[in-house]
């Protein structure tokens, strides 16, 4: 049977004072000349990125929602929850600083705040792996992992205002621990056959465990694609799925060199199209907003029998 571990937490010091909303980054995708989101619900709001398959930008959207709340003077703690292949200390410029684990944590070798990783640039931002590539995470441990990890974030001197999982890819063991103490679901998906039957099963999955506010990110999209018919758009996507749109992400050939310089596309100036696209989504993703999907240039679109709606894929 699992048991919970005592987690070691630093001593708690006088609680500092909130942090005013009029203090945050001004930001021109806020509506009424607002210069930060109002942030909804109860704190630390805990949620899961996920997708189901591999390789639709998963990772890419944790690193810049991450980034783009702490710009926004929003707390965030980014866990990887991928105990063997982890990369989210890559996209973050954070590699050669993972040094103690969320498994040395509940191991009981060191305190919880020794083993976040404080981004260089962004005050707000800190990550936590599970575990070190090629070590295993303890059997005793089970499912209730990052329950355990986020109940002593909840209860540390400073809690933060969001508490980001990247799940780890598949519906395996991985994906059951990474989901267990969300409340919330980002759900990212590229526009194709693939990648959307994967997040349909995952977003049964997710409702089954009792997450129902999920929403989802659509990414690499390409309109020029999209106009021919050669590529779903953002609203097939969302009446395939039935779940709320959080944002539609361009493919932007910055991804690769943001990437490679592990900094988030939100921070790199000029503004990139994708960069953009995601800290618009940030903002919905703190108001618990949803966006409306607009057919791109539906009435120039070739009108061609069958097309995406013309089968089944889902089944089978």
């Amino acid at each position: 049977m699992a048991f919970a571990p005592r987690l070691l937490l630093p001593p708690r010091p006088p609680t500092p004072p909130p942090v005013s909303s009029s203090s945050a980054r001004a930001h021109n995708g806020g509506a009424g000349g607002r210069t930060a989101p109002e942030l909804s619900g109860p704190t630390p709001r805990v949620v899961v990125v996920t997708s189901g398959k591999g390789g639709v930008g998963k990772t890419t959207t944790t690193a810049n929602l991450a980034a783009s709340l702490a710009r926004l003077n929003f707390p965030v703690v980014a866990i990887d929850a991928d105990a063997g292949l982890r990369n989210l200390d890559l996209l973050l410029g954070l590699e050669n600083r993972v040094h103690l684990t969320a498994a040395d944590v509940l191991a009981g070798d060191c305190r919880l705040d020794q083993a976040l990783i404080r981004h260089r640039s962004l005050q707000g931002l800190h990550l936590l792996c599970l575990s070190k590539p090629r070590s295993k995470l303890p059997l005793a441990f089970g499912s209730k992992t990052l329950t355990w990890v986020a109940d002593a974030l909840r209860r540390s001197a400073t809690p933060p205002a969001f508490i980001l999982i990247d799940c780890p890819a598949g519906v395996d063991a991985g994906f059951v621990t990474a989901i267990a103490p969300a409340e919330e679901a980002v759900l990212v998906t590229t526009p194709d056959i693939t990648a959307l039957r994967d997040a349909d099963r995952v977003a049964g999955l997710l409702e089954c465990d009792g997450i129902k506010d999920i929403k989802i990110i659509v990414n690499r999209v390409r309109p020029e694609l999209v106009r021919g018919e050669d590529m779903m758009s953002a609203l097939d996507v969302q009446e395939m799925l039935g779940l709320p749109l959080l944002g539609v992400v361009p493919e932007d050939s910055e991804v690769i060199r943001s990437t490679n310089r592990g900094v988030p596309l939100v921070l790199t100036d000029p503004p990139t199209p994708a960069g953009l696209a995601l800290e618009r989504a940030t903002w919905r993703l703190v108001e618990r907003d949803a966006m409306t999907a607009v057919m791109v240039e539906e009435q120039e679109r070739p009108k061609k029998k069958g097309g995406f709606f013309s089968f089944s894929f889902f089944g089978g």
